[in-house]
Order: C-alpha cells, then structure tokens, then sequence
C-alpha cells in the first residue's frame, strides 16, 4: 500500500534552548510522536527560534510557503511575559479553530489544575493547519494522543483525531493514522481505501 507524503512544520518555541543554555526537547517529542502515529512518508522541517512575536510569525507564514500541510509548535503558550505564540500564530490566520484549544486544556486539566493558564490557538492559513502545542514532551503526547484506560479504550480524546479530516477539508494530503497510537476519525464518506503500488 502506498500512503500521500506529507510536510510538517515543527517549531519549538524557547529563549533557552534556541540559545543553547539547554537542549531542546520539543522538536524530538514532536518528530518522535508523528512518526509512530503517521502511515505517510513525512518530511520535516524543524525550527528552533526564541519567544519573539515577529519572528514567530514569521516563521508560520515561511512553513505555510514551503509546502507544510501541518505546522505543530510548542512553548511559549503559558502567560509568562515572554510567552507570545498564540498571539503570533493569530496574526498569521485566515481561520480561527477554537475547539482545538478548548480539547488540549480539557485534557490538561485531567492532571494539572495549571491548565487553565494555557493559551494553546489553532488556526489555518491557506491549505495549512497550524497548532499550538505544550511545551512539555509529556503534555505533547497526553493532548495528541488522549488519555486511555488501562486496557487501551480512550477516556478523552486527543486532539490529533481530527486532524487528518480537518487537512482533507482544506485540500491536503490524505493522512493515515496507525489506530494503536491515534485512530484518525473521519465521517464515513471522507474515507478512502488504500491506495495498492
């Protein structure tokens, strides 16, 4: 079977770490996660830039240009003064998609109280879905994923579900999940068979 390849757009967002007083760990949990839950040949493009608005922005519109179907970022979503993405990812928008946002802090908020402090946007702009994500690799995974019980049956759904669905609707590649780590859920007229080589 052959799968669409698809461009992601990665961009940990730290004054830190894009300085080099620590490492970086946003970009590898994030290239990590999307390689065990995509079938798709998937070709990266990683940035590593401070919390700085204009530079942000910036960098969201340079990945849309390049092709990325996806642009997922972390850091910078708290309310800290130096904490700016959302504002940047909404200056970049042609659509706001709330209910991304509203789904990453009910999530949280099943560990952290803290949650409610998160500022996490989603929006599109051109054929290009950009999420905020959280800064830490555990709290990347728990809102992609969701949470599951002890035998594997979700108890919330994690965000990346409506992902694929919501690529094919503004004119993306097709995007196959592997139902052990996120089982993408599309309406029944939106699924297509595999392709065969």
């Amino acid at each position: 079977m052959s799968f669409d390849p698809i461009k992601i757009g990665i961009v940990s967002i730290s004054d830190r770490a894009s300085t080099g007083v620590y490492e970086d760990k946003g970009l590898p949990a994030l290239q990590g996660w999307l390689t065990r839950a995509l079938k798709n040949p998937i070709r990266f493009e990683p940035r590593l830039i401070p919390d700085e608005q204009a530079r942000i922005s910036a960098t969201l519109i340079e990945l849309v240009e390049a092709g990325c179907s996806l642009v997922l970022t972390t850091g910078g979503t708290g309310p800290a003064l130096r904490d700016v993405t959302p504002e940047a990812t909404l200056a970049v928008a042609h659509k706001e998609m709330p209910g991304f946002g509203e789904q990453m802090r009910q999530i949280s908020l099943k560990f952290v109280p803290t949650a409610i402090l998160s500022r996490q946007v989603a929006v599109i702009r051109d054929q290009s879905l950009i999420i905020n994500l959280p800064g830490q690799p555990k709290s990347i995974q728990e809102t992609l994923e969701g949470l599951k019980d002890a035998e594997g049956k979700s108890i919330v759904a994690g965000i990346f579900a409506a992902v694929p669905y919501c690529v094919d609707l503004i004119g993306g590649p097709y995007m196959e999940t592997n139902d052990e780590v996120c089982k993408a859920f599309r309406p029944k007229s939106a699924i297509r068979a595999p392709k065969t080589d």
